[in-house]
């Protein structure tokens, strides 16, 4: 998802990319509108902004990889004759507004309240000068794990390294036009003493809210009381001054000549004061994507400061990365439940896409979500078993271990071994942590009653007259079979082979039930495949004896 690398341009491709209207494509061919009339520029600037008040989450991982896929995408489109940039910027200048709750002493910082973030020591200790370098680092370390090509930049650098000094010189003498966009988005108290300029007090270093007695334009200097109510001068340049967070959106946007950036539905509102804001200071606003935000298992929004919702280290304990890609790359408008549940189907719905890549033309080729996560370079790997039925493998198996999985999958699957498929190995991993953490303690298995019971009965001798290695589709067969003779799983609106009533799903959900204690699971004949006829035959005779439910 990351290395600006060569890329494959071949015609077909090429061709391909120019209908495709996958979301990345589409944001893409936005940006080369945008010069259809001038024609593209020596560079393109894709920009992710990044607040370093607490450590990245899930929601930064997503803002960086999405960018990414649209960066990659208009590549394609221009053929990769324009050099293009990703800047990861961190605002670390805002002030400390709060003290976050993971920090290992809360009372070291209280005195450093309202200072910018790189002005306050490292509750942390270690070689990083300030809270808010070390956080950086955090951020800089995250995205490195990952592997994404991007530029950091530090708004406290750019501020006193004089790289917005001329943007800001022209906020002063655009002040009233600021303040034209500004006050009416504001309650009556508010406008009374908002600034767009926010000094950093020389006495106590803190970001100061007050409103400006004087700006004087041509001087490039404002002038206010500071704390202790003494009218004080400081000038717009060389970070003595910020800007309040709205109009500093914008000015970055003019200062920098962004291009592309893609924020969250909280700022959707707000996105056309940054882009006045931008155009008042001489800038032309960057195309913008708006995505939907993560919503917690009970749909509420994801909050850091309630601990709701998945956190990426969390993601990645139970499943590979390009699967927690695969969730950010689809339907980035809706809003999506981001829990524990989601993760198995993600990683098995990354595998199916990865699968079927290889015999896809390249119209839906570049429709796939792995085109997107690879950058255009899905690899080959072949999973003859999928994450969902090594989740219910490790059920029945009670597998604390890999090797156990992997006594059931050699079987299952002659020739495949861990070094053979080092990805499903991997899985096998991924299967164990996350059955033990969330699946064991939600199980609950009932009893049969007496139509299950015969129904469990009928099952189990029709599986005896198997062969050992029968496969999945044999196996299911013998289940449906079963099945359709049994009035409560008959369903008319289906007709079964032989032109009588097909079969309810009601029937595999009390398999499920009573045999895995699940409510879902996989699909049988796949199941008793891999995990053996006989054992499956055994697991029924535990289920009528009662020792399931024990």
């Amino acid at each position: 998802m990351a290395a600006n690398d060569s890329l494959d341009l071949n015609p077909e491709l090429l061709a391909a990319a120019g209908e495709n209207t996958a979301w990345p494509f589409e944001e893409a061919k936005k940006i080369v509108a945008r010069y259809a009339k001038t024609g593209l520029p020596q560079t393109v600037l894709f920009e992710t902004g990044y607040g370093p008040s607490g450590l990245p989450h899930i929601g930064t991982f997503g803002e960086v990889a999405r960018t990414t896929m649209v960066r990659h995408a208009f590549r394609i489109l221009t053929q990769d004759k324009v050099k293009t940039r990703l800047l990861v910027f961190s605002d670390d200048m805002d002030g400390m507004r709060k003290i976050p709750d993971n920090v290992p002493d809360r009372a070291f910082l209280e005195p450093h309240l309202h200072k910018p973030l790189t002005s306050v020591p490292n509750p942390f200790g270690g070689d990083y000068a300030s809270f808010g370098d070390h956080n950086n680092a955090m951020l800089r370390r995250f995205l490195d794990t990952f592997g994404f090509d991007y530029e950091f930049a530090s708004a406290t650098d750019y501020y006193r390294q004089g790289r917005f000094d001329a943007t800001l010189l022209r906020a002063a003498e655009c002040f009233d036009d600021i303040m034209k966009v500004m006050l009416p988005t504001l309650g009556e108290e508010r406008q009374a003493t908002y600034s767009p300029f926010l000094p950093i007090s020389p006495k106590s270093g803190r970001v100061l809210y007050v409103p400006m007695k004087h700006v004087d334009a041509k001087a490039g200097t404002i002038t206010f009381d500071d704390e202790d109510g003494e009218e004080t001068t400081l000038p717009v340049t060389g970070g003595a001054v910020k800007l309040q967070w709205k109009p500093d959106f914008g000015m970055r946007w003019a200062a920098l000549n962004v291009d592309f950036e893609m924020f969250g539905k909280d700022h959707q509102t707000n996105a056309p004061i940054y882009d006045r804001i931008c155009e008042i200071l001489g800038g032309r606003a960057p195309e913008h994507f708006v995505y939907e935000l993560f919503l917690d298992e009970t749909g509420q929004k994801i909050s850091k400061s309630k601990g709701n919702g998945l956190t990426i280290d969390e993601w990645l304990t139970y499943a590979p990365t390009e699967s927690l890609a695969l969730y950010m790359f689809q339907k980035p408008r809706v809003a999506k439940k981001l829990y524990f549940d989601v993760i198995p189907r993600a990683v098995d719905e990354y595998y199916q896409f990865l699968s079927a890549y290889p015999k896809q033309d390249w119209k839906n080729r570049l429709g796939n979500p792995v085109w997107h996560i690879h950058d255009g370079n899905p690899p080959a790997i072949d999973l003859p078993v999928p994450f969902a039925l090594l989740l219910n493998l490790v059920s029945v198996s009670n597998a604390q271990n890999k090797d156990v999985l992997w006594g059931f999958i050699s079987r299952y699957a002659s020739g495949v071994t861990p070094e053979t498929h080092p990805e499903l190995d991997r899985l096998t991993g991924y299967a164990i942590r996350y059955f033990d953490d969330f699946v064991k303690p939600s199980k609950v298995y009932r009893a049969a009653d007496d139509v299950e019971r015969e129904a469990l009965a009928q099952l189990a001798q029709g599986l005896a007259e198997l062969p050992e290695t029968a496969d999945g589709g044999v196996i299911q067969n013998a289940a449906l079979n079963v099945a359709r003779a049994i009035e409560r799983y008959q369903d008319h609106t289906k007709k079964s082979p032989e032109g009588g009533p097909g079969v309810s799903v009601a029937f595999f959900q009390m398999l499920y039930q009573v045999l895995l204690g699940q409510e879902r699971g996989p699909r049988f004949g796949s199941f008793a495949a891999l995990y053996g006829i006989a054992e499956t035959r055994a697991l029924i005779k535990k289920a009528l004896e009662g020792e399931l439910t024990q």
